[in-house]
């Protein structure tokens, strides 16, 4: 596939970004701290190389909030939509909510992660792999 350029916002339109895809990869986390902050069963991500996103309006709505030592959440200040994943043990990746994304990421999940968290009222049906961990 082509590499294009992808386009997402939040809920409420203040933050607008590009980045280059395809993705390079997507998944599902079912962690705690995910479900919580997406208020879902899990949260889907798409991973793509952190020089390749660009803000591209309201840069100054972005919220960070460090959920653990070694990972960061960005968000819309404004509507409170869930926007990036950063984790400090791959600085060179930036893991993007899929369901902010406009575009077609040109990945699909690949598998599950911290599937020992799952909700207990959501049960995995799909033939995905699934992993106890992120690794």
């Amino acid at each position: 596939m082509a590499e294009t350029v992808l386009r997402g916002s939040c809920l409420c339109g203040a933050i607008r970004y590009e980045v280059s895809g395809p993705a390079k990869a997507m998944g599902n986390c079912h962690c705690g701290m995910c479900r919580k902050q997406h208020g879902a069963a899990f949260a889907t991500y798409a991973r793509f190389p952190v020089e390749d996103l660009k803000l591209t309006a309201a840069e100054e709505a972005l919220k960070t909030y460090a959920s653990s030592p070694a990972a960061q959440r960005q968000f819309c200040g404004t509507c409170g939509s869930s926007l990036f994943f950063r984790y400090e043990g791959e600085p060179e990746w930036v893991w993007i909510a899929a369901g902010t994304l406009d575009d077609d990421p040109g990945a699909r999940p690949g598998g599950h992660i911290f599937v020992g968290e799952k909700a207990p009222w959501y049960e995995i049906t799909d033939p995905l792999p699934q992993r106890v961990a992120f690794d």
